[in-house]
Formats: structure tokens, sequence, C-alpha cells
């Protein structure tokens, strides 16, 4: 059984999420982590639970999703898993960087591309690849079926979506893609977003002013 370790770091407030089970094996979702302090404090929670890295994932590469991913690389050896159509996304994560007065240097290692469908395995534990596009280009979200939750990125938000003004971004698409791989899950599912707190489906189901029909 998987536990979620949410991080927010970052001038954006950004969620990093840990997931790790009995076994001690854990996966790194979005490190956002871009000050040294926020670094220190990913690494010393993984030291401290004894916590033995699988995955990096990225369910998309807006530049506050992707700032740690260099340090995960070079602390843990990990390869980068995305989808291929962020690719050009992580690619001018920098450039953004400048933009933002953030500077950093980004991930240059393997990349290992997942697809609609894939089944990312921890152990006994599996999480499903969702394609939903509309905040960017090939942004997923990971699904736990059998614990009901899914760490979704900047796709779904509390009574709110992501933005889709950004390049690759469409807000017909995000719209799409919440309804047909969200929206079809069961309500109770709970949401761990890339933003702010925890939601559930159905509640936005019924509550969510983007969505309601």
């Amino acid at each position: 059984m998987l536990q979620i370790k949410q991080f927010t770091f970052n001038p954006v407030q950004e969620n990093t999420y840990v997931l790790f089970n009995e076994k001690d094996a854990c996966c790194i979702i979005d490190p956002g982590c871009y000050f040294g302090n926020e670094r220190r404090t990913l690494e010393e929670f993984i030291q401290e639970q004894k916590l033995n890295p699988k995955y990096l994932l990225n369910t998309h590469c807006h530049l506050d999703h992707v700032f740690g991913n260099k340090f995960i690389h070079d602390s843990y050896g990990l390869a980068l898993h995305l989808h291929e159509k962020e690719k050009i996304v992580l690619d001018n994560a920098p450039a953004a960087g400048l933009r933002w007065n953030m500077p950093f240097e980004n991930y240059r290692g393997e990349l290992i591309f997942l697809k609609e469908g894939d089944i990312v395995t921890i152990d006994e534990d599996q999480l499903k690849v969702l394609l939903t596009p509309g905040h960017s280009p090939g942004s997923i979200c990971f699904y736990c079926e059998a614990q009901q939750f899914v760490i979704g990125g900047d796709v779904l938000f509390r009574l709110s979506i992501g933005r889709s003004d950004l390049p690759g971004g469409d807000f017909e698409t995000l719209i799409k893609s919440i309804r047909e791989k969200l929206f079809v899950l069961p309500d109770e599912v709970i949401v761990y977003p890339g933003h702010g707190e925890p939601t559930t489906i159905g509640f936005e189901k019924k509550n969510n002013p983007f969505l309601k029909a």
C-alpha cells in the first residue's frame, strides 16, 4: 500500500509528491525543489524513512514542476519518465526560468516516455498513466485504482482547473481531458493536484464552476 507525502516547494507553491510503500520503495513525482533548503528537506525525508527511490516521474514539464529533476537524478541515478509531447516543454523550461528570474540547470539525462495506459509498478503497487492534455501538450495523471487516488498535476484543482493559455495549452482540450479521463473515475477518488489542497472527483463534479453542466 502506498503512502503519500506532499511537499510544497518554490515560489510558485508547487506540490511535490513522494509515494512510498511498506517495502521502502518510492517514486518522486514533480520535484519542484528550487532552493537548497528545499532539496535538503526532500533528501532528509528520504533518508529518515530509509526509502529506496525507484522512479522519477513528471506529470508535465512546466518549470515549477521540474526544478528538482537534475537533483533527483544526480542523487539517486534515476532516469526521467514523462510523456513524449512534454519533451519540448522540458527543453524550454530553463528559458522560462530566466523569464521568471529563477534560473536553474535542467535535467539532461535519459528520457523514458510514458503513454496512455502504461503501468508504473512499485512492487505490488501500480499507477496507471492517464493522458490528460490541455494544460500542456503531454500532461499525464497517475491513477492508483487500488487505493482510489490520482496524482493529477495541473489538470484539475479544487474548484478550479489548470490554465490553458501557456504554449501547447488548449481550454477545450483540457475540459475534454477532465470529463473523459478523470470524471469517469469513481466519485470517491482523491485528486492530489500540482498546487493547493486535495479534492475528490465527486466534489468537483458537483461544484467546480468550470465543469458544471
